[in-house]
């Protein structure tokens, strides 16, 4: 039997990414960038008002909201229009307004000492202005305004390149591009971008009890799961999924199937009985294309499991159990980690944590658990909490409906058989529920 860990390293071993592409900014969400996007021109392009107000020199309102001399006489003497408020002791600058800039402009617009200009957010800057007073901060005045209060030379200002100069890095190679990246990448002007694509998956069911789900399944016959639950997983993963559905269990149409496949994808999947003569007839059928090798590896459920590189270009492959439950944890233990890789993923691995258990655990020595399980946080010591579902009880591995409560994958080493309550364990976060 071999141990998770082996397996998994033969498995991550066979790992094949796709050649980067390029792809439009809009199509480029959740993947990796494949290059340096180096920025040729400044953002923002031009000095622009970060505010709504007036832009004005900062030297003619540096006595606005300023306390009062003795003499407000004194004020007279001053090179712009000052006076105190008639209910306070503090100054307030009047300068006129000569003019109004909405974002877009194209029109060049130039203040004298002295003067006001009302500005929008994203405005271009009038010549000589170097500082914008928010609105608040005056009294809205259209052909004077009011100025309460000072401001410093390039406040509320966005000056040229604030954000990105000349020949900056804006997204970085092995950046997974975001809503934030996206909108970079708009800003300075691409299109489109390098990217690790999805790796492409193919999802196959074999088996004669098996039929699609829009027909009424006869005696003894079973509706196809797999391939549904499979691909969904594959596209939690990060892949690009072709769920091909039952394939035929004869040899050379079953060959065919497979081959076709491998042309077109990273990574194949095949689901179905493992053991005995059922996982004979699948790895007969492709053994003109590679060795599948079936054997045990050390976990639970699914220790019986198949993988090998198949076709010319060596494509892994994998040979899951029929069980859904099986199926589903073998896939999250072994093939979803090859897929981030396939991704350029630094961390392929789902993130664990240290749980208390909340109740008995039975496992199998000798192999590694991977129980369903509900993971929760303790409200006084913010301890993450670990609780079982059904298989302490009933030591059952293979309902689905039990592995759709969970939210976590509790992991028993090999060599431990039984967890009492408040035990430490490891715990894979599965997907979040809201």
């Amino acid at each position: 039997m071999r141990s998770v860990e082996d397996h998994l390293s033969l498995v991550t071993a066979s790992a094949v990414a796709p050649r980067p592409i390029q792809v439009a900014i809009s199509e480029a969400q959740g993947l990796m960038c494949a290059e340096e996007v180096a920025t040729t021109d400044p953002m923002p392009g031009f000095d622009q008002a970060a505010i709504d107000g007036y832009a004005v020199r900062a030297v003619d309102v540096t006595l606005a909201g300023a306390t009062a001399p003795a003499d407000p006489s004194a004020l007279a003497d001053e090179p712009v229009d000052a006076s105190v408020l008639d209910d306070t002791d503090r100054v307030v600058v009047h300068l006129p307004v000569v003019g109004e800039v909405a974002p877009g402009s194209r029109t060049p617009t130039r203040l004298q000492p002295g003067q006001a200009v009302r500005v929008e957010t994203g405005a271009p800057m009038p010549t000589l202005a170097d500082a914008v007073i928010p609105h608040r901060w005056t009294d809205g005045g259209g052909d004077r305004v009011m100025v309460g209060h000072a401001v410093e030379s390039g406040e509320y200002v966005r000056r040229t390149g604030d954000d990105v100069q000349p020949g900056d890095i804006a997204v970085r190679s092995g950046t997974v591009i975001g809503a934030a990246q996206v909108g970079l990448l708009a800003a300075v002007g691409r299109s489109r971008v390098l990217v690790h694509p999805r790796p492409r998956v193919a999802v196959i069911a074999v088996g004669s009890e098996l039929v699609d789900i829009d027909r009424d399944p006869g005696p003894g016959q079973n509706f196809d799961v797999n391939s549904y639950a499979l691909a969904a997983a594959a596209r939690d993963a990060g892949a690009e999924v072709h769920r091909v559905g039952i394939a035929e269990r004869e040899p050379e149409r079953l060959r065919e199937v497979v081959e076709g496949q491998l042309i077109r994808s990273e990574i194949v999947v095949i689901c179905g009985a493992v053991g005995g003569v059922a996982s004979q007839v699948i790895t007969e059928a492709v053994e003109e294309l590679g060795d599948l090798e079936v054997g045990r590896v050390g976990m639970h459920p699914g220790s019986v499991q198949g993988f090998g590189r198949l076709g010319k270009d060596e494509i892994p492959t994998f040979l899951l159990p029929a069980n859904p439950v099986s199926a589903l944890v073998t896939f999250e233990v072994m093939v979803r980690p090859l897929i981030r890789i396939a991704l350029g993923k630094r961390q392929p691995m789902r993130r664990t944590v240290v749980a208390r258990t909340i109740g008995p655990i039975a496992s199998v020595v000798g192999r590694k658990g991977y129980l369903r399980g509900r993971l929760m946080r303790d409200e006084k010591s913010g301890d993450y909490l670990a609780q079982v579902i059904g298989e302490s009880e009933t030591g059952a591995s293979h309902l689905l409906a039990e592995l759709a409560e969970a939210n976590c994958l509790i992991v028993v080493p090999e060599d431990v058989e039984d967890l009492a309550t408040g035990d430490r364990v490891e715990v894979v976060f599965l997907a979040e529920r809201t």
